[in-house]
């Protein structure tokens, strides 16, 4: 019988040459993925004085490593280090989809990166159809993460654009382009600048990550984050994005835009400017089409208009800005309307105003003030001209007020009404249509007596310094004058008499406050001539 040592011992010895065989497999195994393999060569040379390891390859020269064969006219081979240099007519085929050719080429098994020089040209196949093309001077690629990348200017081209830069890199397998410094996309319809950009070469989507400029016989983009698909002309423009179109610039947080149908859409904090009438737009959501000029702004909407020297500040639920013709723009406004400027202040419902004959026309319960003066009327039309008020027309259920004291007002009514400006005060009045009077006559000693009222079918009033000097009523009128003290209140206003002047903005900045009518001072309804898009 023997020992139990006996059972013992080779089981230590299997154990040992297991061991041993263990740590070898894996160095063999890393010894096979990192060698380099020669395939052919017309001439075979070594250098045993200079580098004994070094073999010297002329003609017809081909490497394998892996899946990926490098050929050219000769080579030094380093089989030891597994690494070697190609010279003359160098390729570097992995597949069927990628090879890559220049005059150069270092090659190291073990971290696997190719480093091409001058000539440099790498293709990718990505279909039939589809090719994706680099030059380069200088181009490095590894194959372990399959990423080519240049560092002294190169451009990658498809079938759709030509892309330039400083630094960039590609990535076959993910089919990923990365540019850095001086970047430059070209396309047939725009050329982009920018100083990084990411472009995916199957969707020709370029991915906009710094300051970027995009130039196109139709406008211009200003951006610094977003994407561009360049396949269909369509973008999401981040950051405070600018569209400039002609004379219109837009901007906004963000800013969809389609540069086929000319239509951008905005979000947050939009800005829309008109250089050449002078009028910006302002909102939290717009819309904007280049080849109709139509505008649209909502959300905390205002509007300043500056053709006139001094800004006109409107705020309202809604604005469109529409092009009637080549040459003539018109801006409207829809509900909650009111405006501020310093000669002239307004609420109404609705309002256009024609850009070209610079006249603001007010729809719907409007109220108009200048100065002292209260207007109000079924439809009210402000005629500008230069930077002042030339006239107002007040058309039907027209009612002109004129403060004097809290218990005493100066009042006309009748159906139609015309205002002249001199400077920014009233200094003629036209009336016409059962025209009614009340006046307050202000005598030397600055105090008023009397009441004085008139009928008339016609009534011209001249004012100085918003005094009367001189009235004319035609072409019968009858009137009476009576003391204040026998004045009793119901005759102090003619009928329809309302004063709303806590609805009347402060301000450039009142326009926001919200306004409500009370209920007493809301008129019987008249119709509504103004409807949108007339």
């Amino acid at each position: 019988m023997l020992p139990p040592s006996a059972f013992r011992r080779p089981s230590f010895v299997v154990a040992a040459m297991f061991l041993c065989l263990s740590a070898a497999l894996p160095q063999q195994a890393d010894s096979l993925t990192t060698k380099i393999y020669l395939e052919y060569a017309d001439e075979q040379t070594y250098d045993q004085e200079l580098n004994p390891d070094r073999q010297v390859l002329i003609g017809n020269v081909c490497f394998r490593h892996d899946s990926a064969f490098m050929y050219c006219d000769s080579a030094y081979y380093y089989e030891q280090s597994s690494s070697l240099e190609a010279f003359g007519r160098v390729c570097m085929e992995q597949g069927d989809t990628l090879d890559i050719h220049g005059d150069y080429l270092f090659y190291d098994g073990h971290t696997q990166i190719a480093r091409i020089r001058r000539n440099v040209v790498m293709r990718n196949i990505q279909s039939d159809s589809a090719v994706v093309t680099l030059f380069t001077d200088s181009l490095n690629y590894d194959r372990t993460v399959d990423i080519g990348y240049y560092f002294e200017g190169g451009v990658i081209v498809d079938a759709e654009n030509k892309l330039y830069s400083i630094y960039g890199q590609y990535s076959p397998g993910k089919e990923l382009a990365v540019f850095n410094d001086s970047v430059r996309l070209e396309s047939p319809e725009f050329t982009l600048y920018s100083d990084t950009l990411h472009y995916l070469t199957d969707t020709k989507v370029a991915i906009i990550l710094g300051p970027s400029v995009i130039v196109s016989d139709s406008g211009t983009i200003h951006t610094s984050r977003g994407w561009y698909n360049t396949a269909e002309n369509t973008s999401l423009l981040l950051d405070r994005s600018t569209v400039v179109s002609g004379d219109r610039f837009l901007t906004g947080d963000s800013i969809a835009y389609n540069r086929e149908t000319g239509f951008g859409e905005a979000f947050g904090n939009i800005f829309l400017q008109d250089t050449l009438n002078r009028i910006i737009l302002e909102g939290q959501y717009g819309q904007y089409s280049e080849k109709t000029e139509y505008a649209y702004v909502t959300d905390s909407a205002r509007c300043m208009e500056y053709s006139q020297g001094d800004t006109l500040y409107i705020r309202a639920d809604m604005f469109e800005m529409i092009s009637l013709d080549s040459t003539v723009r018109e801006l409207r406004a829809y509900h909650g309307v009111r405006f501020y400027r310093t000669d002239i202040q307004g609420v109404c419902d609705s309002m256009r105003f024609n850009m070209k004959d610079s006249i603001l026309n007010m729809y719907t319960d409007p109220v108009l003030w200048n100065e002292a003066y209260q207007l109000t009327g079924d439809t009210i039309k402000v005629f500008m001209k230069d930077s002042t008020v030339d006239y107002v027309h007040v058309i039907q259920s027209a009612f002109a007020i004129q403060e004097l004291d809290s218990s005493a007002y100066n009042q006309l009514k009748g159906n139609d009404l015309k205002a002249w400006m001199e400077g920014r005060a009233v200094h003629l009045i036209d009336m016409e249509g059962s025209v009614e009077t009340i006046y307050y006559p202000v005598h030397d000693d600055g105090l008023l007596w009397e009441m004085n009222e008139t009928k008339s079918s016609y009534l011209r009033m001249w004012i100085k310094d918003n005094q009367l000097e001189k009235l004319k009523l035609w072409p019968q009128s009858e009137g009476k004058a009576t003391p204040l003290p026998d004045l009793l209140p119901e005759q102090k206003k003619l009928k329809g008499f309302y004063w709303y002047d806590y609805l009347r903005p402060r301000d450039k900045d009142d326009i926001y406050r919200p306004t409500k009518r009370k209920t007493e001072d809301i008129p019987p309804k008249r119709s509504n001539v103004f409807q949108r898009g007339e």
